[in-house]
């Protein structure tokens, strides 16, 4: 555990744990309780003092997580069954954090969606069991409170905030049908009007469901896993929203192509889309749908607004090249374009001013490590870890919001003693033939600029997609006239 800006020392309060198997960690989402696996047991501390809490015996532990308010401790292990065929013993364990007593273990045989879903008060908590959600009250997991019943549910995101409790589901389609979305309102689940709102859609194998932070909308990305017109290679992907008062829209996306991130700011109020085929366009919404502004397009699949919402940060991640770009998202200006290479991980500090970029196993098992940003651009500190080692989580200690309050955006880069040690673009390869004649600028891609979509004052409209395309086209041959005369 190390001790973040301005100091980076490692912390004497937590001792390091030796050994080769300690590969997941979590925090409590105040970030006042750790818990990690070393391959032997599960340990779990208070953080402010290194205070053992609890030792549970569990060797095979892959996944920890902490309830909303620090009530249970949710762990899981790989599913096995016996050698005679009969049934596994459970693996999905739920312990109570005060006393370390295990309060219910349950059978969860993929990994995927493993955790119970929690209500931030934890007055309900949720599964996904057999076609059905199932509903528990005050954490007392022996008994079903509720039971939301749909033919094939595989999937559901209970919505952030405090009560009315709503819930999104998925039915995936089949034999013709299409598929179904479904926001309904805790405990009215049965009878014809009790859905608050409804979206069906074919073209849909996989659903992402995304909720605002109000809990009064929902970001449905619809994927297939084949593009049967065989323009893409990733499939196809719709992006619809859904409102609680029963509206619902298709997100028209100006360009064809992946659907790569959607991300709701903290407002609750607008979204941004990064989408389209490479390089990729970037946009924020309105909750009408409607574009408010256009980042142009670049080599970007990320997008994460800062804790606070006013700073956004556009990413190419993954097989790009890690270019970050900056933007402060009151007055649309670019703070600040950092490259961070080969980065697997990216999250923004609470105080909204600091970033984590990093390279973890088991996606990348050369070059792990990971840098601590100011959003300015500059690098403050830097962990390399050594070649015969592996880095397999890195995350910053939560906050509650409100903790740290949002401070003024500042444009000057941040001194640091830190270099990037990002190497140098290298040159486009020129035949010998060429190399000392004048460049002329040809490029793959027409780089579209970023424009604001908001109709300015004393005229009419923003310009059409085509009209600026023939406007940039018109100047591009009156500078090209000029520099010929």
């Amino acid at each position: 555990m190390v001790n973040g800006p301005p100091h980076f020392t490692e912390s004497t309060v937590f001792p390091r744990e030796p050994g080769k198997n300690c590969r997941v960690y979590a925090f409590s989402k105040d970030g006042s309780l750790f818990a990690w696996a070393s391959g032997e047991k599960v340990s779990v501390i208070d953080v402010t003092n290194n205070a053992p809490l609890h030792s549970l015996h569990l060797p095979k532990a892959v996944c920890l997580e902490f309830s909303p308010q620090n009530t249970v401790l949710a762990t899981w292990q790989p599913y096995t069954t016996s050698k005679d065929g009969s049934a596994g013993t459970p693996n999905l364990q739920l312990y109570d954090v005060k006393t370390g007593a295990c309060l219910k273990s349950f059978i969860q045989k993929k990994m995927q969606n493993w955790c119970p879903s929690w209500s931030d008060d934890e007055i309900i908590c949720a599964r996904n069991v057999n076609n059905e959600v199932h509903f528990f009250e005050n954490n007392n997991f022996n008994t079903i409170a509720n039971k939301l019943h749909l033919q094939k549910v595989n999937d559901f995101v209970l919505s952030p905030g405090p009560h009315p409790y709503k819930v999104a589901v998925c039915v995936p389609g089949s034999k013709g049908a299409p598929s179904f979305v479904r926001l309904y309102q805790y405990p009215n689940f049965t009878g014809p009007h009790a859905a608050l709102a409804n979206k069906s859609f074919f073209k849909a194998d996989k659903v992402t469901m995304l909720w605002n932070k109000k809990a009064t909308a929902v970001l449905v990305i619809a994927s297939t896993e084949v593009d049967k017109t065989g323009a893409s290679y990733y499939g196809e992907q719709t992006l619809h929203y859904i409102a609680t008062n029963g509206e619902s829209a298709v997100v028209q996306l100006p360009k064809n192509g992946p659907i790569y991130d959607v991300v709701w700011n903290s407002s609750s109020t607008e979204f941004c889309a990064v989408y389209g085929f490479m390089p990729a366009k970037a946009t924020i919404f309105n909750l009408k749908c409607d574009p408010v502004f256009d980042f142009g397009t670049g080599p970007r699949n990320a997008a994460c607004y800062s804790p606070h919402g006013h700073i956004l940060v556009l990413a190419g991640f993954g097989n790009l090249r890690g270019q970050m770009e900056v933007w402060d998202v009151k007055n649309y200006r670019l703070i600040s374009k950092p490259v961070a290479s080969d980065s697997t991980y990216f999250a923004w500090c609470p105080d909204g001013e600091h970033i984590l970029t990093a390279t973890c196993a088991p996606r990348l098992r050369v070059n792990n490590g990971y840098k601590i940003w100011h959003y300015t651009g500059s690098v403050l500190y830097k962990h390399e870890v050594p070649s015969n080692g592996e880095l397999w989580q890195v995350s910053w200690q939560p906050f509650l919001d409100g903790v740290f309050p949002a401070k003024a955006i500042t444009y000057q880069a941040v001194p640091s003693e830190v270099p990037s040690g990002e190497p140098k673009v290298a040159t486009a390869y020129r035949p010998p033939a060429l190399r000392n004649k004048p460049v002329t600028n040809s490029k793959l891609h027409e780089e579209e600029p970023p424009q604001n979509m908001k109709p300015h004052p004393g005229s009419d409209k923003p310009l059409s997609k085509t009209a600026l395309k023939n406007q940039r086209k018109h100047e591009a041959k009156k500078a090209a006239k000029q520099v010929f005369i």
